[in-house]
């Protein structure tokens, strides 16, 4: 029985080691090298050398040359592309999110609740020339200093939505913008006044420069998703975002009756009627 939980427990480990060694490549697309990736998720190098051994024997790394850095593959990107694809989420959203990106001229986003996490699964870019503001997708948002995080804790009470927050950090103010909340009674004032209008609107909250607004999508009164906008704050100013947040809440409410029909946006809670 001892040897068993043990058992247990080493593939626990190697499998929590092996998924940090993927979410740190995978923030280092030029690479990282045996050293530098070992010491960053402090694991022992011998452990971390065995580990990515079997990843690239499984196609999820390579390195770059002979005893070179390491990089991710595609491979997991691409099971990620086949999961989206297949709970067709992108036949749903798509034609909502290509027009909102059109009338506003700016990025807008999907996002889904994913239990205690939202994650950017989708997105249509209105704007082809000037600056622009295309984050990565797959990223979870920081729900503290994001529109998109915002708009989902304004569909609950504060205790749940401090309780993810503390759950996830607010993170190093350093990477975020000059107005990003570092304290509770902050962030609570901004959630507050999203609330009051109805949908998030941050200012060189989540970067320095750019401005952003969300609305959550809801299906029979719980929030499944979240739609945003987000570009440079000087095209993207208070009164453009005012002006655009009828369109915005229009294509959520939307998208929220058929969100059902794909897999991939959770379900209600149970007594949501």
């Amino acid at each position: 029985m001892r040897s068993g939980s043990r058992n247990e427990g080493a593939v626990s480990i190697a499998l929590e080691r092996g998924l940090a060694i993927l979410e740190r490549l995978a923030a280092h697309s030029e690479g990282l090298s045996l050293i530098a990736l070992a010491d960053e998720i402090e694991m022992p190098r011998s452990a971390c050398h065995r580990l990515l051994t079997e990843l690239q024997r499984h196609g999820y790394v390579r390195q770059l040359r002979e005893r070179g850095d390491y990089v991710m593959t595609t491979k997991l990107v691409s099971l990620g592309l086949g999961f989206l694809s297949n709970a067709g989420i992108v036949d749903i959203a798509e034609p909502l999110l290509e027009r909102l990106a059109e009338t506003s001229g700016e990025l807008v986003r999907l996002a889904i609740v994913d239990d205690d996490r939202l994650t950017w699964v989708a997105k249509a870019q209105g704007t082809r020339r000037g600056l622009r503001y295309d984050p990565d997708m797959g990223m979870d948002a920081r729900l503290s200093c994001t529109a998109s995080g915002h708009a989902w804790l304004l569909t609950m009470s504060d205790e749940r939505a401090l309780a993810l927050v503390s759950k996830q950090g607010f993170g190093a103010p350093k990477d975020y913008g000059p107005k990003a909340p570092t304290t509770v009674k902050a962030l609570l004032a901004l959630l507050q006044a999203a609330r009051t209008r109805g949908f998030a609107m941050i200012d060189e909250v989540f970067a320095p420069g750019m401005a952003a607004m969300a609305a959550p999508v809801l299906r029979r009164g719980h929030a499944v998703g979240v739609i945003s906008i987000a570009g440079p704050r000087q095209r993207l100013t208070i009164a453009r975002m005012q002006a655009l947040a009828q369109p915005l809440l229009a294509a959520a409410a939307e998208l929220g009756p058929i969100s059902g029909t794909s897999s991939l946006f959770g379900r209600p809670p149970l007594g949501k009627a």
